[in-house]
């Protein structure tokens, strides 16, 4: 009986294993918007579970599956924007799904790169 005082730190011990792992996110994104007054914003997203430090990331990870992971190739939406000329660089980089991913393009400004990619580079 000297084990007896043991066995409820064995029962959780061993119930732990049965505890399902942390689900690693299938796909990882650094985005960035550079301006032309120097501020640099950027932020990570990672998708499948959505998360990160984007501001929506679940809209843009819905938005990133609708084109599976091509930034590129995502439909814009309809946004009222301004017209001044304030051109900022968008960049992403990282991995969808496995796959590599590697972006870069030149807004007029700030609202034109969020109406453009739907909101992935919205932040």
């Amino acid at each position: 009986m000297v084990f007896s005082s043991f066995a409820p730190i064995a029962a959780c011990v061993l119930g732990l294993s049965g505890v399902a792992a942390p689900q690693l996110p299938a796909s990882t994104l650094q985005l960035s918007l550079h301006e032309t007054t120097g501020r640099l914003s950027s932020v990570s997203l990672t998708c499948d579970p959505a998360g990160g430090s984007h501001p929506k990331s679940d809209a843009a990870c819905a938005t990133l599956t609708g084109a599976d992971g091509d930034i590129a190739h995502i439909k814009p939406r309809l946004q009222r924007c301004t017209m001044i000329y304030a051109p900022v660089d968008a960049a992403a980089f990282g991995t969808w799904h496995g796959k590599p991913v590697t972006f870069h393009a030149t807004f007029s400004n700030k609202c034109a790169a969020d109406a453009q990619t739907s909101g992935v580079f919205g932040f």
